[in-house]
């Protein structure tokens, strides 16, 4: 594709003018980009399908205003997945392709695999400072809780995540005009809100199971995933008494990939180099790249009226949970003032003058 694009911008041949006319030299400049752009474009049309051979993991939205989206249902750890994804951009070619990130995912989209395997097995003291500062305490433990998962995964697979993405990235890369959008809610306001809704009980459960994951998991279960029935199963069993946590992780970010998904489906306004008539409207193409977990969900919204508003916000902690925080504060206050009263005076004045000391103490006395 990209040669070929290359190949259709130097055939272009540039009439003969005056470098001493800097007129002339613009309206030439302006006729070979108007011919380029044609040229691209026509090529984009004639590669895409008006019957596209489609694999079975693909399903087909659409918007009344006739533009349509084929929605391609992955399994996070799957080769195959990748490979429907590639087809499905080939056969369509997209004008804008939608993934299941956010921007604090987005990096893994041009690490390659070695370094993502890397990163994915190693859960260290580092990313952990970095997930609390980043999300709070809470929500950062059940960060790194649920990348141990991701690693557990990792481990038994041999396969580093978000391989369907990578393709989907450079994949739209190869498509003439093809724009690429990030449709999944930040990570840390999903994690917030999933905090939030469990009660203290369910938050020790659900880390006490997440601890001693051990399962192994082979290739087949993992292609296994992408059968609907199966998965909802799957979802079923594994959220067992946590439904509120099913809600924010699954439910709320159904409706928000559902809402992304239909603001990149607009009608596209041509540049008047494709043709005399200003304004001219055509309906878009979008490829979406989701876990087929979600799928299900984004049908059922997709002809609702959605309002994302609400699921952007993190409610304020419970009662309880400031509780809990203020008697974990102050037993690690009084485990430090009993260490300084044992070692004396002189060590307390030098423990009291170290800079993050004073940090500490100024954020627990606000």
């Amino acid at each position: 594709m990209e040669e070929d694009q290359r190949e259709a911008v130097a055939s272009l041949t540039p009439l003969a003018v005056s470098a001493d006319d800097p007129q002339s030299m613009s309206d030439v400049q302006q006729n070979l980009y108007e011919d380029a752009f044609k040229l691209l474009w026509e090529m984009k049309m004639r590669k895409r399908q008006g019957k596209p051979n489609l694999p079975d993991t693909v399903t087909e939205l659409g918007t009344e205003d006739g533009c349509k989206v084929y929605l391609v249902g992955t399994a996070h750890f799957s080769e195959s997945s990748r490979k429907d994804v590639v087809k499905t951009i080939q056969e369509v070619q997209p004008d804008v392709v939608v993934v299941e990130l956010c921007q604090y995912r987005v990096s893994m989209l041009k690490m390659d695999e070695k370094t993502l395997l890397k990163e994915a097995r190693e859960i260290n003291l580092d990313k952990l400072q970095q997930a609390i500062k980043q999300n709070g305490v809470m929500s950062g433990l059940m960060q790194m809780l649920l990348l141990k998962v991701s690693a557990h995964i990792t481990e038994q697979l041999g396969m580093a995540p978000g391989g369907e993405f990578r393709e989907a990235f450079k994949e739209a890369g190869k498509v003439p005009f093809c724009k690429f959008h990030l449709g999944d809610r930040p990570i840390p306001i999903t994690f917030k809100r999933a905090i939030a809704a469990l009660t203290i009980w369910q938050k020790v459960k659900l880390a006490w199971g997440l601890c001693f994951l051990s399962d192994p998991i082979s290739k087949d279960d993992v292609e296994k995933c992408k059968q609907k029935d199966l998965l909802e199963q799957m979802m079923s069993e594994m959220i067992g008494e946590f439904p509120d946590l099913h809600r924010t992780i699954v439910a709320e970010r159904d409706v928000y990939l559902a809402y992304m998904l239909k603001q990149a489906a607009k009608p596209l306004e041509l540049p008047l180099a494709l043709g005399p008539e200003p304004s001219q409207q055509i309906p878009s193409v979008v490829v979406g790249v989701v876990g087929m977990g979600h799928i299900p969900g984004i049908e059922k919204n997709w002809n609702n009226l959605l309002n994302i508003q609400e699921l952007m916000s993190v409610p304020p902690p419970s009662l309880a949970t400031r509780v809990i925080k203020f008697a974990v504060k102050a037993s690690l206050m009084g485990l430090v003032g009993y260490g300084c009263y044992r070692v004396g005076k002189g060590t307390i004045h030098l423990i009291l003058s170290r800079p993050f000391i004073q940090s500490y103490l100024h954020k627990f006395t606000n």
